[in-house]
C-alpha cells in the first residue's frame, strides 16, 4: 500500500526533527506530511531542512485557522489528492511510537479499514501518567464509546492507520470539532460507516520535550460534544422507530 504518515505540529522544534529520522527508519517507503501551523518557533523551518535531507517529506505551512482538527483536514485532503492508499495520523513529540507504524500498516493489508493504537486493550497502557490522569482518560473513553455505540476502547487515540477509501467516505473535510474532539468525531462517523476498526496495543508516555497542548479546557469541550452527538443519535434512533411503527 502507498502509505502517507500526517504529522500536525505546532511549536515542536524539538521533536520535529528526530521524528522524521525515526519515521524514515521504520518505514523508509512510506511518505511523510508535516502540517505546521506557522510555529513561530521555527519547526517549519527544521522540518524544511530535514525533507531536504532525508526525501519523501512534504512540509506545509499552514495558514488560516490554527488548530489539530483544521491541520488533520487539510493533510487529509491533501494525501486525498495525491492518491495514497493509507494514512497514518500521529503526534510528533514521540508519545505514539514510531516502530508501531509497521504494524498498523500489516493490518491494514490484512484486512482492516482502520487501525487505532489504542492504550486500553490488552498489552496497552500508559507511561509515568499520574492515577487521576489515567482514571479521567480511561472512564472518559468509556462514557465515549458507551454514549455513541462505538466498540472502540480507545475513541480519543491519535495514532491511527487508516484506509484511504474508508477516510474519505466519512468526508473529514465537513467536521466541525477542533483540539482532540476531532478525534472522536471521526470515530462517531467510524462507528457509525460500519468501518471495521482493529484496535493495536501502544504504551503511551508523555512528551520528553516541549509543552503539551492538552488543557482542562479542550477536555471540558471534548466531554459536551460528545454528550451532544450522543444525544442526537438517540433521538435520530427513536424517530427512526417511531417512523417504522
Amino acid at each position: 500500500m502507498r502509505a502517507v504518515v500526517v504529522i500536525p505540529t505546532y511549536n515542536e522544534r524539538e521533536n520535529v526533527v528526530a521524528m522524521l529520522q525515526a519515521l524514515r527508519s521504520q518505514v523508509p517507503a512510506a511518505h511523510v506530511m508535516i502540517v505546521d501551523d506557522l510555529s513561530p518557533d521555527g519547526t517549519g523551518g527544521l522540518a524544511d531542512e530535514a525533507a531536504a535531507e532525508l526525501g519523501q517529506v512534504t512540509v506545509v505551512h499552514r495558514s488560516g485557522k490554527p488548530g489539530l482538527g483544521a491541520a488533520y483536514r487539510h493533510g487529509f485532503q491533501l494525501a486525498f489528492d495525491e492518491g495514497f492508499d493509507a494514512i497514518v495520523s500521529m503526534d510528533s513529540d514521540f508519545s505514539h511510537d514510531p516502530a508501531v507504524v509497521p504494524t498498523m500498516l500489516r493490518l491494514l493489508e490484512e484486512g482492516a479499514d482502520v487501525v487505532i493504537g489504542s492504550r486500553y486493550v490488552a498489552g496497552g497502557g500508559t507511561q509515568d501518567w499520574p492515577l487521576r490522569r489515567r482514571l479521567l482518560s480511561k472512564w472518559g473513553n468509556r462514557y465515549a464509546s458507551a454514549l455513541l455505540g462505538a466498540k472502540v476502547r480507545d475513541c480519543t487515540a491519535g495514532f491511527r492507520a487508516y484506509r484511504a477509501e474508508t477516510l474519505r467516505a466519512i468526508e473529514p473535510g465537513s467536521t466541525a470539532a477542533e483540539g482532540y474532539a476531532f478525534l472522536t468525531e471521526l470515530t462517531r462517523r467510524l462507528a457509525r460507516s460500519g468501518a471495521t476498526i482493529v484496535e493495536t496495543p501502544i504504551m503511551f508516555k508523555d512528551r520528553e520535550k516541549g509543552t503539551s497542548k492538552m488543557s482542562g479546557r479542550i477536555i471540558v469541550e471534548s466531554m459536551l460534544l460528545v454528550t451532544g452527538w450522543g444525544v442526537l443519535d438517540r433521538a435520530r434512533s427513536l424517530r427512526r422507530r417511531l417512523t417504522r411503527r
